[in-house]
Parts: structure tokens; sequence; C-alpha cells
């Protein structure tokens, strides 16, 4: 049975939440076992959230999952049950949960379960394995060659000036500008420990940059070895237009845009005394 109506929508009729079928093959693996595995997976779409996967109950290992007491509420979907995965001496604790009596508005994801990301070992769409999330098919991310003169000046230094960077517009984010680092101060880079994946493009390595005694900690990252659907950022290096003085192209400062990762550089600036770079970021 469903509930009805959800009381969401009735303060925020401008949330959205759709659920469509997809035509890849999904599967997830904990422990060397394969949890899930279907051709007949839904993406759920929810405002301001990432795209989900969600199985039919059918095609999960239901005799591996342990019922848990913990619970969830949206005010959307309704209230969610969990469970837990145990495949050998393995756990991993309320990694699925599945909503029972779903709200009438989305009575479609009744009778379907879906896993936290990172609860599981491994995700595959087809027999490809799939990093960080799920991706979303409406996405695009192009790479464009461009003569046009890019410019990123970082504590008043010019660090990169190119005419033959790389553009990559990707959907619903700023744009980013790959530079060969042969057009790129790497005297003035250090390298960093931090790495972060993407499903779209692979993973990305980081620089800090140093400019007399000013740092700007993990402002320029590159990707050694994209994904193959995104080959040709290899090697280029990307600045944050975020946490930049400022980007020029064709001499034309570029917007500084606002994104989710914007008030991450403001706190981390905060803790850093001698940090007297512009707030914002990529």
């Amino acid at each position: 049975m469903t509930q009805a109506p959800a009381p969401g929508f009735k303060t925020n009729p401008d949330y959205r939440i759709t659920f469509e079928p997809s035509p890849r093959r999904v599967r997830a693996m904990f422990n060397r076992e394969t949890i899930a595995d279907s051709l007949a997976t839904h993406l759920l779409f929810e405002t301001r959230h990432l795209p989900v996967y969600y199985f039919p109950r059918s095609d999960v290992r239901v005799d591996l999952l342990r019922r848990t007491e913990h619970h969830t509420y949206c005010p959307y979907k309704g209230t969610a049950s969990y469970w837990s995965i145990a495949v050998g001496d393995q756990l991993s604790e309320n990694a699925v949960w599945s909503y029972p009596e779903p709200f009438d508005e989305v009575a479609a994801i009744k009778d379907y379960v879906a896993f936290y990301w990172d609860r599981v070992d491994h995700w595959y769409e087809e027999d490809d394995e799939v990093f960080v999330h799920a991706r979303d098919p409406y996405k695009r991310v192009d790479v464009v060659n461009s003569s046009r003169p890019v410019r990123v000046i970082v504590g008043g230094e010019t660090v990169a000036q190119s005419t033959r960077a790389r553009f990559l517009y990707e959907t619903r984010l700023p744009t980013r500008y790959y530079i060969p680092p042969e057009d790129v101060r790497m005297d003035l880079l250090v390298p960093s420990d931090k790495v972060t994946a993407c499903p779209y493009k692979g993973t990305a390595h980081y620089h800090t940059v140093k400019v007399g005694d000013r740092v700007f900690p993990d402002i320029v990252w590159h990707y050694p070895d994209p994904i193959a659907e995104c080959p040709k950022i290899k090697g280029y290096l990307c600045f944050f237009n975020e946490r930049v003085d400022d980007i020029q192209i064709d001499g034309v400062s570029m917007p500084r845009p606002v994104t989710p990762w914007s008030k991450d550089w403001a706190d981390k600036a905060a803790s850093v005394p001698d940090q007297r770079g512009p707030v914002g970021r990529p």
C-alpha cells in the first residue's frame, strides 16, 4: 500500500522526483559477492540530489541482507526501512534501503531497493566499473580546443597563459579551462596529496600554488589517466575558477562562479591566517 499525499510537495511544489527505467545492466558487489544484478534498474532523479539506482527486489540477493531497526523519513517519499549486507565475516551496516509504503506521488518506487554507493565495494554498468556515484544520462561533458588567449592570475602573479587551452563544458557546472603544462608556471606549483574522483572524467590529482610566502592549497588539478570517454584533458592543468584572483579569456575577466565548492574554500581560507587569496572557487 501507499500513503497520500506527500506533505513535502505541498510546501515545496517546485521539488521534483522522477523515476526512469535504465537500459543498462547494473551490478553492485560486496566482499567479492554480487549483491544485485539487474537489467531492470531505475534511476531516481531528485531535486538537489545525485541520481540513485533502484533495483527490483527480485534482482537483489535478499538472503544476504539483514533487516535493522534503522528508519529515516523523507517528506517526499515516505519512511525508509534499512538492511545491512552480511557476506562472510564482512558487514556493511544500513547499506540498503527501501520505501515499503511510499507516498502516492512516488508509488512506483515500492518493491525497489537502493544501496549507498560507498557501502558496497564495486559498481558496474555493463562490464565497466563506475566510481563515485551513478552517472546521469542527461549530463554532457564536452572538451573543445580553443585558440582564445587564457590567462590565470593567482596572488597577483600570472601563473598560466595559453592560446592552446581546452575548454571543458559540463552540464550545470562552470566552464573549466585545461591548460598544457608547458604554458603553466610549474615552478610555482607544489604537488599535493589530495586526490578526488569523478564518474565522468576519472581520478584527479592536485597541486598547491606558492607565490612568495603566500600559499593557495589544492587550487590546481589534472587527470593523468582520464576515463576513455574524456581523453582530451589528459595531462592538462585546470585552476579553480573560484579560488584564483582572475581568469581572463580574450583579455576579459570571467565572472567568478558560485558553486558547492565555494563554501569549502571560504572555510579553508578562514582557517589559514596567511591565506590572503580571494574567497571563491570551481
